[in-house]
């Protein structure tokens, strides 16, 4: 089974969540290591990394994704304060 990781980050003033790393097979174990090593909470959601994987590291994700990617992060806010 492909495994796929796509990591993203929101900075205040950015005007959308950007792609910070992204990989397929042992990348992807590697960026999730990583994640957790760094108490980074990890949400998986394969039809959205899946889609997310066309996309750039540095890119931002696309508009059409805010809504997701939005009930994702408030998720993560929520379990992490």
């Amino acid at each position: 089974m492909k495994k796929n990781a796509v990591a993203i980050k929101y900075e205040k003033g950015d005007y959308a969540p950007k792609i910070v790393a992204k990989g397929k097979n042992r990348i992807a174990e590697i960026i999730i290591k990583i994640a957790k090593d760094n108490n980074v909470t990890i949400e998986e959601h394969s039809l959205l990394s899946e889609a997310l994987m066309q996309f750039d590291v540095g890119d931002y994700i696309p508009e059409e994704m805010y809504e997701i990617v939005a009930q994702i992060l408030a998720f993560v806010y929520k379990i992490t304060v």
